[in-house]
């Protein structure tokens, strides 16, 4: 009977196998999803539901890391921040760049299958804080979904890469955007959204996966009107969430509490885990009057996926006024605390505190500052809360404080590995003079923070500037999250690190911005191996086996909120098209140089502008920094200083009035500043420009490959 028993199973394997080869390609169901730990795929964006990003693949090991070579590369038709992780599943790679388009690569060859455009108007950049990337697909029974910048869901066949269903998840006359990778749980297809800076009301959404039919959708706020939505989220909104709000500018702003990134799901819970972002305006005075602690912002939110019922929250940081979210990357692990088993959730948020969670119901096990912070002393066992240093909330006096708004981990992902009980956390340390204010009044579709950020100009003089600029930097912290203390750090020179892979090599993969891959030991933190990627490198590598080769990909390519929100502390860099490269062991392949484009410095022999300088200075610093950098100090956008649109008034006022270069991104800020205001902004830039007249031109990149 037994022989009988097996030799069903057996068969029944055969069939099950014969029947997911029929199926086509990209044909990834629950069963795979959570066998994706054990296995060389790539299923989702953090490998599999638990994202705890390790790889049980070892044929790439501590002892020959050092025989790593280029397998195959590919260059893209995008300049901007490669944040996506990619997905390989069936012998296919799936990887999308920034503007939200998608590829389909041979994961062996490298050869091209297919690639998507969803074709975004240029204008839509605007609306995106931290430039148009894209962090991944989500790969489902045969199809491929992501998420586009101006706020599509599409579902694309995986065999050609055509459109299957889109539906637009976002109201299109708000600035919302995607940016996140989208999860499938249970046939939906759950994604949420960004923008809260410029005055959104957050919520998630999951939508049938085989329709595109909306399923349930939770606001992550309250309605601003105080009526029920006829949502998920009514129930707990009218119980808990309500309460917590008080008369403010949220009701003009929709209150944040953005759903940009993290998700996480525990099957035999069936609880779905989201990271939620901070409010609109950041300042809490502004926000709701400095009143309540304003749920779901900077919270952790346990959903029940089939219908979006809610389970429990726990906020890292009530009542938020600092941009502290807790969209960053949420973990699932057992771990054994204080000789029990425990079923935990870890995440290191921005305020700087690893939290380890009872995921079943919220509780808070342990949290401890996983960086340097300022604005905390510690969190209360008791009732889960932050403890406070005086005039952290700004509200009488500026404060100097650590982190600021990027966080002491921002994005850019963590990774576990479950055989030594480490988690490695790309951190940064990014101080920010918080000043309330008083002046702030909402306006639509520009940033409302209720901070000044003439506050956070950088000094002119020599001395001092070097002085700030040392104390911003970036390191990679294996972390004992039983123990909560760091077991080893590699300090980084640029505080803007990428994200992590742990593998079962005993290695640890991390990128660099100043356009570096390298591999450490995953015990104490030696640099075994490294490969200069010739362009900057933020997103987090991933692995995968085809046949007995295991292969390495990370997307290459600088870019996001760090270039533009601490520059001074970067690499100069030209903008470079961004690429993925592909690695194996005894890998020959060799990528070609980057160009190497110069822009010379313009000659502002004669030219003048009618403009007042301190007037500009302050109108830049409170419409312009975002993008183009404290005191007009450049990014990966268009170094304002060397710009030739510079030289002339008229083109000036073309671009910044009369949205000449609107679909490049460059959206007419008419609506926040007349024609005058733009000439003082140009006078001011002018004097920049003087003052970095003798200095070197953009630097050359580095040749791919080199070691």
């Amino acid at each position: 009977m037994n022989f009988l028993r097996i030799g069903l199973a057996l068969a029944l394997a055969v069939t099950v196998s014969a029947c997911q080869k029929a199926a086509g390609p990209g044909n990834v169901d629950a069963r795979r999803l959570e066998a994706a730990a054990s296995n060389g795929e790539w299923l989702s964006y953090g490998k599999d539901y638990n994202e705890q990003r390790f790889s049980p693949l070892d044929k790439i090991n501590a002892s020959n890391v050092k025989d790593l070579g280029l397998a195959w590369y590919a260059e893209f038709d995008t300049d901007r921040g490669q944040e996506a992780t990619p997905l390989m599943i069936d012998g296919v790679l799936y990887t999308t760049t920034a503007w939200s388009k998608v590829f389909a690569f041979d994961a062996k060859t490298g050869k091209q299958l297919w690639k998507y455009d969803p074709k975004v108007e240029g204008k839509k950049g605007f609306d995106a804080c931290c430039d148009v990337v894209n962090r991944g697909v989500a790969v489902w029974k045969g199809r491929v979904y992501v998420g586009t910048i101006d706020g599509r869901l599409v579902a694309l066949n995986a065999k050609d890469g055509t459109v299957a269903w889109e539906v637009q998840t976002t109201d299109t006359s708000k600035p919302y955007t995607i940016t996140g990778a989208p999860r499938v749980i249970k046939d939906k297809v759950l994604i949420g959204n960004g923008g809260a800076e410029y005055g959104v009301r957050g919520y998630i959404t999951a939508y049938d996966a085989a329709t595109g039919k909306q399923v349930w959708r939770f606001y992550t706020v309250p309605n601003p009107t105080g009526a029920p939505d006829g949502a998920a989220s009514d129930k707990v909104m009218a119980e808990k969430g309500n309460a917590t709000w008080s008369d403010g500018e949220w009701k003009k702003t929709g209150g944040g509490g953005t759903a940009w990134d993290s998700i996480a799901y525990d099957p035999k819970l069936d609880l779905v885990f989201f990271g939620i972002g901070n409010g609109t305006p950041w300042n809490h005075q502004r926000r709701s009057g400095g009143k309540g602690d304003n749920l779901f912002l900077s919270s952790i939110l346990a959903l029940k996926p089939d219908t979006g019922a809610y389970a429990w929250h726990y906020q890292t940081t009530p009542a938020e006024s600092w941009d502290y979210t807790a969209t960053q990357h949420i973990m699932l692990a057992d771990l054994k605390i204080d000789g029990q088993d425990r079923k935990v959730l870890m995440q290191a948020p921005k305020n700087g505190f690893f939290y380890v969670i009872d995921r079943a119901n919220g509780q808070l096990i342990s949290a401890k500052p996983y960086a340097n912070i300022s604005w905390a002393t510690g969190v209360d066992m008791k009732t889960g809360r932050p403890i406070e240093t005086a005039g952290a909330r700004y509200e009488k006096a500026a404060v100097m404080q650590v982190p600021g708004p990027l966080g002491a981990h921002n994005w850019q992902p963590m990774a576990f590995n479950p055989k030594n009980g480490l988690v490695y956390i790309p951190t940064n340390v990014t101080p920010f003079a918080y000043t309330d204010d008083k002046a702030f009044s909402y306006k639509a579709g520009a940033w409302n923070v209720g901070v000044d950020f003439l506050a956070n100009a950088l000094p002119t003089d020599e001395a001092t500037l070097k002085a700030v600029t040392a104390m911003v930097r970036g390191s990679l912290v294996a972390w004992d999250p039983v123990k909560q203390k760091a077991v080893w750090t590699v300090e980084h020179p640029y505080f803007w690190n990428a994200g992590v892979l742990s593998t079962a090599g005993s290695l640890v993969f991390q990128g660099s911005a100043e356009g570096e891959l390298s591999a450490y030991d995953s015990a104490g933190g030696k640099k075994l191996w490294s490969y200069k990627t010739g362009n900057g490198v933020i997103a987090a590598p991933m692995s995968y086996q085809i046949g007995n080769d295991q292969y390495v990909a990370v997307m290459v390519g600088v870019g996001g909120g760090g270039q533009i929100s601490a520059p001074g502390s970067m690499p100069t860099r030209p903008r470079l098209p961004g690429r993925l490269l592909v690695f194996k062991l005894g890998g020959t392949a060799k990528a070609a140089d980057f160009p190497a484009p110069v822009q010379a410095p313009i000659n502002l022999t004669g030219v003048s502008s009618t403009g007042d300088v301190q007037h500009g200075f302050a109108l830049f610093h409170q419409n312009c920094q975002v993008c183009h950098g404290p005191n007009a100090s450049g990014s990966w956008l268009p170094d304002l200083k060397r710009s030739p649109i510079l030289t002339t008034a008229e083109n000036w006022k073309g671009v910044v009035i009369d949205g000449a270069s609107a679909t490049r991104g460059m959206a007419s800020f008419s609506r926040f500043i007349d024609a005058k205001g733009a000439e003082d902004i140009r006078a001011y830039v002018i004097s920049e420009a003087r003052k970095a007249a003798t200095a070197p031109t953009t630097a050359a990149p580095m040749p791919a490959g080199s070691h």
